[in-house]
């Protein structure tokens, strides 16, 4: 079964979600990571100039947080296993055997969905599909320039690693949309950014539907929007515009009831002591069809809170713009859980979603 969870920024998901990731990949489920907004401002220029101070601030730019050796996620330091130019080369049946016995091995890891991707061990295109190594939105991508990007400050480098770095420790694969933070899309104050999404705003719709129709997941995760974040607005609207596909005769499609679930922020949810969906305003499901209902369900993390807590610690980032320390970070989200956990009759910790079904 597979699951996608869609991530207005890095951090969203792991912050959310993080108990609900572990628990699925426990059971042995695939998740996959979406993350929306993970590029640069619209004019294609790194690093932070040009940014305003209060989009500084919520980049995370200036934190005392230092970014460790990142070797292990950089691609670019695996050494082939013989040097480049010397002369050697496998027979041609033992390369087709390696080759069988990667095909089936990647068989196997993909045998939850629907489809699964050949492993060429001679890295070259298959069926016209871009090598991996040349695709920048698949897999591990952390490589020489991003490091450097990181290493002079530029925080979008530096949370894309960190988003990386997540991924590989909760055992889900990632994608990177790189459409830009509402901060380099002119959202100069707080006000802005937690306000209603201009009109003239990116139009995400088609570009997040596409690459959620690729993966075919059994569920799909959304952000609730809770605090009012543009970018997560943007995000949960995309949800209530698949809600409203229905059943699609001429041109069969997903059923998206049932598949559709919405996620509380965190931790927006906590500081804004959410509870129900009328905290969200009448604007934030007035598209949703009339015969979609929406209801809430709590997953027990009890057993994952720790993890999710390590999770969340690797975004070095945003722990002290977001708790100020790690050890509040880890408060915090104890002490929510159990508040869940109370509300949903779970004896420990738990997370609340929001399921959707047509009724």
């Amino acid at each position: 079964m597979t699951h996608v969870f869609v991530a207005p920024h890095p951090d969203d998901v792991a912050l959310s979600c993080g108990g609900l990731i572990a628990s699925l990949r426990e059971l042995g489920q695939n998740v996959t990571i979406i993350t929306v907004f993970s590029g640069e401002d619209v004019d294609g220029m790194a690093g932070v100039a040009g940014v305003p101070n209060y989009g500084r601030e919520v980049l995370g730019v200036g934190s005392k947080a230092v970014w460790p050796s990142g070797e292990a996620f950089n691609r670019s330091s695996i050494l082939p296993d013989y040097p480049l130019g010397q002369a050697w080369a496998a027979e041609d049946d033992r390369l087709e055997a390696t080759q069988s016995d990667a095909d089936a091995a990647a068989k196997r890891f993909w045998q939850r969905s629907s489809w699964y991707r050949r492993a060429s061990i001679r890295a070259e295109s298959l069926a016209g599909q871009p090598v991996i190594d040349d695709l920048p939105t698949q897999g591990a991508v952390v490589t020489d320039e991003i490091m450097e990007a990181a290493g002079a400050g530029d925080p979008t480098a530096r949370r894309r690693m960190e988003d990386e770095r997540f991924a590989y420790f909760a055992e889900a694969s990632i994608v990177f949309l790189d459409q830009p933070d509402a901060v380099f899309r002119g959202y100069e104050s707080e006000a802005e950014l937690l306000g209603a999404p201009r009109d003239d705003d990116l139009q995400l719709g088609e570009l997040i539907r596409r690459e959620i129709e690729r993966l075919e997941p059994q569920k799909l995760y959304l952000p609730l929007g809770v605090g009012g974040h543009v970018d997560h607005q943007l995000c949960r609207q995309v949800g209530v515009d698949l809600l409203g596909l229905g059943h699609r005769w001429v041109m069969p499609g997903p059923e998206y009831a049932g598949t559709v679930v919405f996620y509380e922020d965190f931790p927006y949810a906590l500081w804004n002591d959410f509870r129900t969906l009328d905290q969200l305003g009448p604007e934030a499901f007035a598209d949703l069809p009339a015969k979609v209902s929406v209801y809430p369900a709590f997953a027990d993390i009890t057993d994952q809170i720790e993890r999710k807590i390590t999770g969340i610690s690797i975004y070095e980032s945003q722990i002290e713009r977001l708790f100020d320390s790690p050890r509040q970070m880890g408060d915090a989200v104890r002490s929510y859980g159990a508040a869940l956990g109370t509300l949903g009759d779970i004896d420990g910790q738990a997370e609340r979603y929001w399921r959707t079904s047509r009724v």
